[in-house]
């Protein structure tokens, strides 16, 4: 059995119709985006990779949503755009009209760049982590993580190699780039840590 060191749980509502996204061993994957409103009244807006045989008849946006998976990353290679490319994979999504939203990840994995710790304009700490996160195929997940407070400077404690378990939430971010002149908009994706904890709390599943 696969050790659920990435384990993701969404509920939200679809925010896009699904398009091919690229086959693989003959079979065919679809991206939506699905959004995921926060406490604070903003939305987290992620994308999901899902094969076409667990893809809900008639998805369409405006559809609510639940889905288990994993958070993973690709070595964008092509020169163009982001070089680390993350999505939520999914391994059973569902209509659950109704249900309460939710966005929960839980990762544990090493740490495999120095930490960096920062303040915010307003002065709030902040720490950012990439984490190696290991898949059953012997394949690694590379993947942003912030910690904010006092996690942050526990956090910054770190070195490289390190172990590193948490529990959060998967966020969105928009931001802005100046590519050969030209100011662009992007959107980074990343781990909200709320908790950290021990390898020993995740269990094999």
């Amino acid at each position: 059995m696969e050790d659920c060191y990435n384990h993701v749980e969404l509920c939200g509502g679809v925010l896009t119709a699904p398009e091919p996204s690229h086959t693989n061993h003959g079979e065919s994957f679809y991206r939506f985006l699905l959004s995921v409103p926060r406490l604070s009244g903003l939305n987290d807006e992620l994308p999901v990779l899902v094969r076409e045989s667990l893809l809900p008849a008639d998805l369409s946006p405006g559809d609510t949503v639940t889905l288990l998976g994993q958070l993973r990353s690709f070595n964008n290679r092509s020169g163009i755009g982001q070089r680390l490319v993350l999505s939520v994979f999914a391994r059973s999504l569902v209509k659950s009209p109704g249900a309460e939203i939710k966005n929960h990840i839980r990762l544990c994995g090493a740490v495999c760049k120095p930490p960096v710790l920062r303040s915010t304009p307003l002065g709030r700490e902040i720490c950012d982590l990439l984490l190696a996160v290991n898949r059953r195929c012997g394949r690694s997940d590379y993947l942003p993580v912030i910690c904010w407070g006092l996690l942050a400077r526990q956090a910054a404690e770190l070195t490289t190699g390190d172990s590193f378990c948490a529990e959060g939430r998967v966020q969105s971010r928009v931001y802005l780039k100046v590519v050969d002149g030209e100011t662009q908009q992007r959107t980074a994706y990343e781990v909200s840590v709320m908790h950290m904890a021990n390898r020993e709390d995740f269990p094999p599943e």
